[in-house]
């Protein structure tokens, strides 16, 4: 190997820590979120590729208030304003993984929140529509995924409860507020063979976090996941 080649080579192998360091220094939060991913999601039980890579890459801090950004990465909820939380990264984390999604899929989201979880599914997901019935919400939602370079996410203001059917049918629909019962209008925006992930249960009491598969036109199957605590589905009121 000529001399000069080699210099070359140690002088790459040299820079490329370097350059590491710089991109450490330019997102302050990488390592918190790595943690974050080992210690909250890994060790239990969420194994995803595609799920784990999303919750490391997403910059979750951007995602909730100034005032609790050192908190971001916390295991627990945290409180985005107008009564709303965004939820604990491991649920963020579990709920993406029961919709079992392909770079192909299209998603429903009902309960934008902070945009977060939209977020998540963007980098997993080909298109993600999401709907959020709190006004303000939506409009800072809509302006942090758009900062965040999430370009596949549409999002609209209005009640959840009746989906979005102008882009339905849906390979998946991710619920991130509790519903006392599964809303109908989102089982027929279902696609066949499509999954749900949904909360269901009395607001602000412990409720049953259910995965419920559409395997034919009225042949619905429905699994409990696990115990959960959701803020209720909001109702536009009339």
């Amino acid at each position: 190997m000529k001399p000069t080649v080699t210099l070359l080579i140690l002088f790459l192998a040299w820079l490329q820590p370097a350059t590491a360091a710089a991109d450490m220094t330019n997102d302050p939060f990488g390592a918190a979120r790595k943690t974050m991913v080992y210690t909250q999601i890994r060790s239990r039980g969420v194994s995803d590729p595609a799920v784990l890579r999303a919750m490391e890459k997403v910059p979750r801090h951007l995602f909730v208030p100034e005032k609790v950004r050192a908190h971001a990465h916390a295991d627990r909820p945290l409180a985005i304003g107008f009564g709303q939380t965004i939820s604990q990264p491991y649920v963020v984390a579990l709920m993406t993984a029961l919709l079992d999604l392909t770079k192909d899929s299209r998603v429903l989201e009902v309960g934008t929140g902070s945009g977060y979880q939209a977020a998540i599914l963007s980098q997993i997901a080909k298109a993600v529509f999401s709907v959020e019935i709190v006004e303000p919400l939506h409009t800072r939602a809509k302006q942090t995924l758009k900062e965040t370079g999430c370009a596949n996410v549409t999002s609209i203001s209005r009640d959840g409860f009746y989906g979005w059917e102008a882009h339905a049918p849906y390979d998946a629909i991710i619920v991130t507020c509790a519903a006392e019962s599964v809303p109908p209008p989102l089982i027929r925006q279902l696609k066949i063979g499509g999954v749900m992930c949904i909360p269901v249960g009395p607001p602000f009491r412990v409720q049953n976090l259910l995965r419920i598969t559409r395997r034919a036109e009225n042949d619905i199957r429905t699994e409990v996941i696990s115990q959960v605590l959701f803020v209720p589905l909001t109702r536009q009121q009339k």
